[in-house]
């Protein structure tokens, strides 16, 4: 293939997305003969897994919005220059697990960010740049959050309450609508294999 692809996953906390980008990854190897590097925000960098240690510390008192905004972005800014960009210029296909999709349902529908504030920080940090595809996992929000309560002990956005979460999910089914060019929508309850098939052929229709 001439051309590396982005792809994310997105969806609430316990739809699978580390899972999934990792038999994603496997599969686009062996399918289509390319190098497929898997990377995750907050993190990917050094810089952006110490941020995300501060972001997801359970015993850090409860950020301002703003912060936790920024130092999204911060991490964001740090994975493109030194993972994302650099990967897709060697012609690597880069599978990550969260990014700017996730900005817009946990800090604007999560907390009540305006939009127009997480856009204008898009605009400066990523200068148009955007996934060539996403794909949303989606399940109901008491399914998921049974899921995350058998990993252990939960991390600072796993404490939040079930309304948090509902409005992230709401967030992000807007967002299938309102870019469905760019955005798959995947149900997250079958079994993970089956799931996976229903990524791959988002990945065959929109990208092959």
């Amino acid at each position: 293939m001439s051309q590396a692809k982005f792809i994310t996953l997105e969806g609430t906390e316990g739809v699978g997305k580390s899972t999934q980008c990792s038999m994603l990854a496997t599969a686009i190897e062996r399918e289509f003969g390319v190098d497929a590097e898997v990377t995750r925000e907050p993190g990917g960098t050094f810089l952006g897994e110490s941020i995300r240690s501060i972001l997801l510390d359970p015993n850090i008192p409860a950020m301002d919005g703003a912060t936790e905004l920024l130092l999204m972005f911060a991490g964001r800014a740090e994975h493109l220059a030194k993972v994302i960009k650099p990967a897709l210029a060697d012609n690597r296909w880069v599978i990550c697990d969260r990014f700017t999709d996730a900005t817009y349902a946990y800090q604007g529908g999560g907390r009540g960010l305006e939009k127009k504030v997480i856009s204008d920080l898009q605009a400066i940090v990523q200068k148009g740049f955007a996934p060539d595809l996403t794909v949303v996992l989606d399940l109901e929000v008491d399914v998921a959050l049974k899921r995350v309560a058998k990993r252990g002990e939960p991390d600072r956005f796993e404490q939040e309450r079930h309304e948090f979460f509902e409005r992230v999910r709401a967030t992000y089914l807007r967002l299938v609508v309102a870019y469905p060019e760019r955005i798959a929508l995947v149900d997250a309850a079958p079994a993970v294999d089956v799931v996976h098939r229903a990524v791959m052929d988002a990945v065959r229709e929109r990208l092959i």
